[in-house]
């Protein structure tokens, strides 16, 4: 493949300043979390704007680019185009075997700004990001990214995404994205944050994979995966590996799980649809808010033991949520550890509406299991005959 490399000769004066690093744990006012082997952790402040402030830039929420002093490229078949300094990218044009490549300074702030292009590659990334700060990729035009074949590893890095970054990387904009990949879809290494645009990803593994955090503050999104739609994992440091999402229209099919998040998934706001084995799991699933619709053929709502840093819990304490299970030895909301609910409105539909190993709390919410309302909730409970149903809101059952 051909290379043809750019800079941006000089500083670019960005028109936004990023915001300071952002403390995922122990921040702002915030409930605590029961504490495994670690000890106990806060969970991050449960209100929507001191989330933004925390958890996304002024940049990370610009839907529209200062295009002032961009530079425009256009892809060519066989060609990688190199960018090596800070700045803000135009990207135009169609090929095949080409690769946007971010090869800049651990201290530059990229922007790669796609107008209207389409990349189609056969065993390498469409867009790579070995080295920067931080990479935009912004959507103004529709655009599409796909991977063909098996990933090349590029030396010791397996570069198996379509979009592949092993820095902080921010997706967002105003027009459409279609990526297809024989593996995964959109990598991040470190943080990846996603406020608007629309996202359409067909993946034979994952669609979204990051190691720290994946954060969603908006955007639309139809996502197909072989495996976890959405899933963030850190296998070297445990209070990683979290899922936030604050807003957007989100609609999942996938083979294993819809959201997986190794420790900590946190639901505000926005409509989450799910088609999967099993809708939501992680160590502790923090539900405030938003529409949760999940339709699965194992648990729907799952707390597991995949972290040190909190026991296995599900707390819900507002929201939409309704849960239709599959037949068999399946359960609504499962919990290797507590089950928490002060609020919102939860419906399921299935053999077992609850399975939990610790202690429950129900304190306040409308909780219907097989079409009638509960006011007790035991383990491993089903509707129809079972007691503690009836009207009103309950207080501990076991």
């Amino acid at each position: 493949m051909k290379h043809i490399r750019f800079s941006k000769i000089g500083a670019l004066a960005l028109a936004l300043c990023l915001c300071g690093a952002v403390t995922l744990f122990g921040c702002g006012t915030a409930r605590a979390a029961s504490g495994g082997s670690t000890g106990s952790a806060a969970v991050i402040a449960d209100t929507e704007e001191s989330l933004l402030d925390q958890l996304f830039s002024q940049r990370d929420l610009e839907q529209e680019p200062n295009l002032d002093q961009a530079v425009t490229l256009t892809v060519s078949d066989g060609e990688t185009l190199t960018v090596t300094e800070a700045g803000v990218y135009r990207i135009q044009g169609s090929a095949r075997e080409a690769t946007i490549l971010v090869d800049a300074p651990d201290d530059a702030k990229v922007q790669l700004v796609l107008d209207g292009v389409s990349i189609t590659n056969t065993d390498f990334p469409a867009i790579y990001v070995k080295s920067a700060d931080k990479v935009f990729v912004t959507t103004i035009a529709d655009s599409s990214l796909s991977v063909t074949g098996s990933f090349e590893s590029d030396g010791d890095t397996n570069t198996d995404g379509v979009i592949f970054s092993r820095d902080d990387l921010t997706l967002n904009g105003t027009a459409k994205l279609t990526i297809s990949s024989t593996d995964n879809g959109v990598v991040s290494k470190d943080d990846l944050k996603i406020t608007g645009g629309s996202y359409e990803i067909t993946a034979s593994s994952k669609c979204f994979e990051a190691n720290d955090s994946i954060r969603v503050a908006g955007g639309s999104f139809t996502l197909k995966a072989g495996t976890d739609a959405f899933h963030a994992e850190n296998d070297e440091d445990q209070s990683l590996g979290n899922i936030y999402i604050l807003d957007g229209e989100i609609s999942i099919s996938a083979g294993d799980d819809g959201i997986h998040a190794n420790t900590l998934l946190q639901i505000e706001g926005g409509s989450v649809t799910v088609k999967a084995g099993e809708g939501l799991e992680a160590t502790y699933v923090l539900i405030n808010g938003g529409t949760i619709d999940i339709t699965a053929s194992d648990d729907g709502i799952n707390a597991a033991w995949k972290s040190g840093a909190y026991t296995p819990t599900v707390e819900i304490n507002g929201g939409e949520l309704t849960i239709a299970m599959g037949a068999g030895d399946t359960d609504g909301i499962d919990s290797n550890g507590n089950l928490i609910i002060t609020g919102g409105t939860i419906s399921i539909t299935g053999s077992s509406g609850f399975d939990f190993d610790g202690t429950v709390s129900f304190t306040g919410g409308t909780v219907i299991v097989n079409g009638q309302q509960i006011s007790t909730i035991s383990s491993q409970m089903m509707g129809g005959g079972m007691g503690g149903f009836g009207g009103g809101r309950g207080g501990w059952g076991h």
